[in-house]
């Protein structure tokens, strides 16, 4: 087993130590790396993620052209064009919602690729719309499969990452859904708004093919007594040439230590509370930077300005950068650390990507399915308010306003940064958990 997290008590102590020399099992993790398939795994899963940034994006150009539709059963006023906009926030919350149920029950995995049932529902049903009803059906089926991707992916691909990859692999979620944004964009110029979403049926379908030959977790496994299962599974994802001995053992004890269901009482311990609190102020203050309705309202936003491009390239151009920053950060997570891209990038650098790992790094195994789902809970109802609010704010007020507001969250969100955030670079989530078990106030630090 490795030394506890946190050393000896001091002037000079360090929320994270440096670490001991490399141990066997730390030199098997790093030759793990070279195996190929736990990033075939990582790429079958984020398949979800580039739908759910190809949906998020949808009613981008199709709002434009609704409102002006030929169709008067399909033309869109202004409020049907904000619950349009809106409503896949309201299924991306009840997504989350039943991840709190789905992440433990069926397990990482099939959670994944159940979601491409409502998904692929969802697209059918705004493809053939013969009515408003349809639309809004349509998106929020789509909603709820990216709510649900978004608590299961994170923690499925924590949980059979290496830690030397781990932020690398763990900003692959948000890189496939900027990809899905820029691939929305992209067709957007070339397709009607009924295509864009037979388009999006295909990532659905690839996403589940692939997955059926990908395992399930093994900290998942382990926590269902599947013992001889996940040490099949660790061995696939680690390479026929690892000794993955160190490495199950370790999971195996975190395992076996919290083996039964959580009580009231230990919620209401600080090695419970705080990431969980952690996790959710991180989702919450990530959505009022104001992404969301960004990225749904992009081209009416850049229609009311005097830009010299037509809306739909600015739309892409957006795509286009935030492509290059979230690149940036996957290349970057695992050296610079995940602190440091908090303080000095941009959200696509920063409080996009690092903010879905930190929640699948840092929350307890125990809690982790019921508790990824209560950050997704949080962060979509807070982009509902916002999405359902903004053209009626900049309506009432110009763009200004909810602008300066953006900005004035983004401050808070250095301080909170700075007091809150704990540095995981490095570590396993075993390493982590006991980090926090300590009730020590020092992680705050």
């Amino acid at each position: 087993m490795q030394e506890p997290l946190l050393g000896a008590e001091g002037p000079d102590y360090d929320t994270f130590p440096k670490k001991p020399p490399p141990s066997p099992g730390e030199r098997t993790r790093v030759g793990a790396l070279q195996n190929k398939w736990v990033f075939l795994a990582t790429f079958a899963a984020v398949l979800g993620n580039f739908s759910f940034g190809y949906a998020l994006v949808y009613t981008s150009p199709v709002i434009p052209a609704l409102e002006h539709s030929s169709d008067p059963s399909l033309r869109l006023t202004q409020t049907q064009a904000t619950w349009f906009g809106s409503v896949f926030t309201l299924g991306a919350a009840a997504g989350g919602l039943s991840a709190m149920v789905l992440n433990d029950l069926l397990g990482r995995k099939l959670s994944i690729m159940f979601s491409a049932v409502p998904s692929a529902a969802g697209y059918a049903l705004m493809a053939g719309a013969r009515a408003f009803w349809m639309l809004l059906l349509g998106r929020t089926l789509t909603g709820f499969a990216g709510g649900l991707t978004a608590a299961c992916i994170p923690v499925y691909l924590s949980e059979i990452a290496p830690p030397g990859v781990r932020g690398a692999l763990g900003a692959t979620p948000q890189l496939m859904a900027v990809f899905g944004s820029m691939a929305l964009y992209a067709l957007g110029l070339l397709l009607p708004w009924r295509w864009l979403a037979v388009a999006g049926e295909g990532p659905v379908v690839v996403m589940v093919l692939l997955l059926s030959f990908m395992p399930n977790s093994p900290r998942f496994l382990l926590s269902r007594g599947r013992d001889a299962e996940a040490l099949r599974a660790l061995a696939w994802l680690r390479g026929a040439q690892a000794d993955i001995r160190w490495e199950f053992q370790q999971i195996q004890d975190n395992v076996r230590r919290q083996s039964s269901r959580v009580s009231w009482a230990e919620i209401r311990a600080p090695h419970m509370y705080r990431p969980v609190a952690i996790a959710v102020l991180m989702r919450f203050l990530q959505q009022l930077t104001g992404i969301t309705p960004l990225l749904v309202y992009l081209q009416s936003i850049f229609s009311s300005t005097a830009v010299l491009l037509p809306p739909q390239d600015d739309a892409a151009i957006v795509g286009a950068v935030r492509l290059f920053a979230v690149m940036i950060a996957a290349l970057t997570m695992d050296r610079a650390g995940r602190k440091v891209l908090l303080f000095v990038s941009g959200y696509a650098m920063g409080w996009g990507p690092i903010t879905w790992l930190l929640m699948s790094e840092i929350l307890p195994l125990r809690a982790r399915g019921v508790a990824s789902g209560l950050c997704v809970l949080v962060s979509w109802l807070t982009a509902f308010a916002l999405t359902e609010s903004f053209l009626l704010v900049v309506d009432a007020f110009s763009l200004q306003v909810p602008f300066f507001f953006f900005a004035a969250i983004c401050l808070l969100n250095l301080v909170f940064t700075g007091c809150c955030v704990p540095e995981t670079k490095g570590r396993s989530l075993e390493h982590i958990e006991s980090f926090f078990r300590t009730g020590r106030r020092s992680f705050l630090q």
